[in-house]
Order: C-alpha cells, then sequence, then structure tokens
C-alpha cells in the first residue's frame, strides 16, 4: 500500500498546484479586466474634459473650480490605474523600469528595452539626477570672485 499511498500523495500535491496556477490565472484576469474598465474611464473622463473646455471657452468663461475638479477626478483615476498595474506586475513576478515604463522580469539586473541597471535603481535615479542639475547652478554662482560681481546682486536688490 506504500506504493498506492505514494501515487496519492503526488496527485494531490499536482491537484494543489494546478488550483493554485489557475487561482494566480484568475486573479490577473480580473486586474486586466479592472485595468480595461480603468482605461475606458479614463477615456471617458478625458472626453468630458475636452467638452467642459469647449463649452467654457464658446462661452467666454473658464470656470477654474470645475476644470480643478475634472484634473482631481482623472489623477485619482490614474492612480488607481497605476496600483492596479503594480499588483498585476508583480503576480506576473515584474517590475517597471523607471527610465521607459516598460515591465521586465524581477531577477533582471538590466532593462531588455532601455539598458538601464535595475539593481538599486529608486534611490540612485532621484538622488542623482537633481545632482546633477543642481552643480552646474552651484559652480556659476562663484566663479567671479572680483569685487565689481558683488554690487551687481544689489543693483537688482535697489531696483526692486
Amino acid at each position: 500500500m506504500g506504493i498506492f499511498d505514494d501515487v496519492i500523495t503526488n496527485a494531490k500535491s499536482a491537484a494543489q498546484a494546478v488550483g493554485k496556477v489557475a487561482g494566480q490565472f484568475v486573479d490577473m484576469s480580473k486586474l486586466r479586466l479592472n485595468l480595461a474598465e480603468l482605461n475606458g474611464e479614463i477615456n471617458k473622463q478625458y472626453q468630458a474634459l475636452g467638452q467642459f473646455v469647449y463649452e467654457s471657452r464658446k462661452a467666454g468663461n473658464l470656470d477654474e473650480t470645475g476644470l480643478g475638479e475634472k484634473f482631481a477626478a482623472l489623477d485619482e483615476l490614474y492612480a488607481q490605474f497605476s496600483a492596479v498595474s503594480a499588483q498585476l506586475a508583480s503576480l506576473q513576478n515584474k517590475v517597471t523600469c523607471p527610465a521607459c515604463g516598460k515591465q521586465v522580469e524581477t531577477d533582471s539586473l538590466f532593462c531588455s528595452h532601455c539598458g538601464m541597471k535595475l539593481g538599486d535603481f529608486k534611490a540612485p535615479v532621484v538622488e542623482e539626477a537633481p545632482a546633477v542639475e543642481e552643480a552646474p547652478v552651484v559652480e556659476e554662482a562663484p566663479v567671479c570672485e572680483e569685487p565689481a560681481c558683488e554690487e551687481a546682486p544689489a543693483e537688482p536688490a535697489a531696483e526692486e
């Protein structure tokens, strides 16, 4: 009976594995359907925004409050879309490249679309970009050390 018990145990574990995969497939299908619905709602909001702007412009007055509400609704839909996309990507064992936005495997070291290094991309990308932009500005300010340069900032202050 030992062989028969082993066969039953193996069949049960195989059925559980198939059930788990089927459950993940159902979850991914639900998320994809949710993404499609959100995309449709985003398109409807854009259409409503365009109609609102057109009618406001035609009437000669643009209601900033109504425009702000439409923008807020779109921002909320995009936030929901991003959250659902992240859930779907995690179920698929994928991450989103911060440079190009394409999804790549979680164990990838580099993006297969743009080549960016994915290892520790969050902290360096945020910190490096402003440092590169700010460095020339900081270096340009102390370039001129003559007394005439120190007087230049005082003149615009006097004009104000």
